[in-house]
């Protein structure tokens, strides 16, 4: 008789618990899709506010037949940062700037690129030599888009869509 008691008390708190958690589920879940999207939006203005000063529009499409291209005529040899390995290392890269034709921009800067090619240099030269030999090995891209940076900011335009290396020799 004992023992049937006990499994009443325990399948009878069995039952409330499950009611309770019903309960707490019915009233908790439309809150947290609540406070999910408030975070979601939170994120997207942050992230909206954060890229907002950046020139870049590597994002954007343009199509083949609008892109010119300015190669630099010198293969630029570059000291690269101090890793610690107690060695100097060297970058020696050759530079080309695709630029969007149909910018407005493109037809003031392109006539001016040879004059220009000093100021651009540097850039390139400040850089890349920011970088260590195991950095500029490893993410060669982002030391592109940090050039590509630079150089629209130098020029206060984002004629200029990309930057590559057509060669590169790092030692």
């Amino acid at each position: 008789m004992k023992k049937n008691l006990i499994s009443i008390v325990i399948l009878a708190l069995v039952i409330a618990n499950l009611v309770l958690t019903a309960i707490i589920m019915i009233t908790i879940i439309p809150e947290t899709k609540k406070v999910n999207s408030l975070i979601t939006e939170v994120c997207s203005a942050i992230d909206l506010e954060l890229k907002s000063g950046t020139i870049n529009t590597t994002n954007v499409s343009v199509p083949i037949d609008q892109i010119a291209t300015y190669d630099i005529s010198d293969a630029m040899t570059i000291k690269l940062k101090d890793s610690g390995d107690g060695e100097s290392h060297y970058a020696v890269i050759t530079v080309t700037i695709s630029m969007n034709t149909s910018n407005a921009d493109y037809a003031t800067y392109s006539a001016t690129m040879e004059e220009k090619s000093s100021l651009i240099k540097s850039q390139i030269n400040t850089i890349v030599s920011g970088y260590t030999f195991d950095e500029f090995n490893s993410d060669q891209e982002a030391v592109q888009d940090a050039i590509l940076s630079a150089l629209q900011t130098l020029f206060n335009s984002d004629f200029i869509i990309d930057v590559g290396f057509p060669t590169v020799t790092v030692q």
